[in-house]
Parts: structure tokens; C-alpha cells; sequence
């Protein structure tokens, strides 16, 4: 996976090899190439409504009950690749709390600034859209045609609730915070366990008390924060 990713790069820069990148990167003055080299490492596998199961608590458990605040309800995506999970996130309150100004806020981040870019654009094929609720798809896309056939367009009322930063969640940030939902999926698979730990203490600084912590299905955060208390599979509270 690497040798595949890194080799186009390697012959762009007309290097020698790898050991020859490797010490680029390690120049102070080469800031840019080290976004670039994580960019190019980065996995961004995301689509709308992924486990449709965190969605509907989201709606139904979270919304539903909450009583009226007098600030926003705000929720963040700690990994949101190229924006579907921050739009799901965004349709959700937007159809529960309904649009006016001050009701709600998304925040997403993510350390690859290239699919941030794509997310703040908010455009997207249609095939990455069978996860998402019809009444959904009717109310918030727009579709294209013409030069645009087989393309869709967030609505802007949508594009202009979600802010988009970029953050790596592996490394000490500023707070961002507080949030009263925080969704931090299929991220944690990827570290050893002392990391793991390190990112899920940076996170729960971000929430609020009594907030929610969402992680994936195949996630777990036994050994972690014991602050938290599982509501469900996969679904932590802060109490």
C-alpha cells in the first residue's frame, strides 16, 4: 500500500528512490511535503448515512428528547474525511430542530486538507447516495445535469451550517469545543492502544457533560476514559 501510493510521487519530484523522499520529509523547510506525503496516506472511506444505526439514535434518542437550550446544539464529525458523515449529521438536525440561525452547529475535521477541500465544495457522485433517506435526498440535494448528470450538490442551507477545520486528532489541538455529540468513528482501528487512549482523552475534553461519544461498530473503548458509561454498543455518555 505504501510502495503504491508513494511511488508516483517519488517519480514526480524526480528522486532517486524512497530512502531519498524520506529525507525530503525530514527537512524543517518542507512543511508542504509532509501534508502532501499525508495526504497521500491517508484513507478517506466514508459515505452518507454509514451505520444507519448511530443516525437514528441521533434523531430519535439524542433530538427528540432534548428540551429546548438556550445556545446551539452542537455536534462534531472528529473524522470527516470528505463531509458525508458531517452532512448526514447536518440533514438530521436540520429535519429535527429545524433550520433557524443558533439552533445548531456542525463542526467536521480531519488531517488531509485535500478531501477538506472536496467536503467545504459539498459536491458528490450519486452512487454515494443509497444509505440516504429519500425524503432526505428529495430535501437537501440537488441533482445535475447536463456537464453535472450523475453528480448531486449539498443545499446551501446545509453548506453554510457545517465548518470544516483541519486537525489531527493524534496530536495535542485547541479546543474547538464544547460539543454536545461528538461522532469519532472507525478512527481509533488504526492506532496502538497508548494512542488510542491519548486521542480519546484529547476528545472527551471536547464534550460537554451528559454529552455523547459515537465510535464504530468494530470499536471499542474498554480500558479507556472511565468517566464514560456505555448506553449502548458502541455509544458512550459523559455523565
Amino acid at each position: 500500500m505504501v510502495i503504491g501510493r508513494l511511488s508516483a510521487r517519488v517519480r514526480q519530484l524526480s528522486l532517486p528512490g524512497f530512502r531519498a523522499y524520506r529525507e525530503l520529509l525530514n527537512r524543517p523547510a518542507e512543511i508542504d511535503e509532509r501534508q502532501n506525503f499525508i495526504d497521500l496516506m491517508t484513507t478517506n472511506e466514508t459515505y452518507f448515512f454509514r451505520e444507519p444505526a448511530h443516525f437514528n439514535l441521533l434523531g430519535k434518542e439524542i433530538l427528540e428528547a432534548q428540551p429546548p437550550l438556550p445556545r446551539p446544539f452542537r455536534i462534531w464529525s472528529a473524522a470527516s474525511s470528505s463531509g458525508e458523515e458531517a452532512y448526514s449529521m447536518a440533514m438530521t438536525l436540520h429535519d429535527h430542530l429545524g433550520d433557524r440561525t443558533g439552533l445548531w452547529e456542525v463542526t467536521g475535521t480531519d488531517i488531509c486538507r485535500r478531501v477538506l477541500e472536496r467536503a467545504r465544495r459539498g459536491h458528490y457522485r450519486m452512487e454515494r447516495l443509497d444509505s440516504m433517506p429519500r425524503q432526505y435526498l428529495f430535501q437537501y440535494c440537488l441533482k445535475g445535469f447536463g456537464s453535472q448528470e450523475g453528480n448531486m450538490l449539498v443545499d446551501r442551507r446545509l453548506r453554510d451550517r457545517v465548518r470544516f477545520l483541519h486537525l489531527n486528532l493524534a496530536a495535542p489541538f485547541q479546543d474547538i469545543g464544547p460539543f454536545d455529540v461528538i461522532f469519532l468513528r472507525n478512527v481509533l482501528i488504526y492506532f496502538q492502544q497508548d494512542m488510542k487512549r491519548a486521542i480519546v482523552e484529547r476528545v472527551i475534553r471536547q464534550l460537554r457533560p451528559g454529552g455523547w461519544l459515537v465510535i464504530g461498530h468494530s470499536e471499542s473503548l474498554r480500558g479507556m476514559d472511565e468517566r464514560l458509561s456505555q448506553y449502548s454498543p458502541s455509544v458512550y455518555r459523559l455523565p
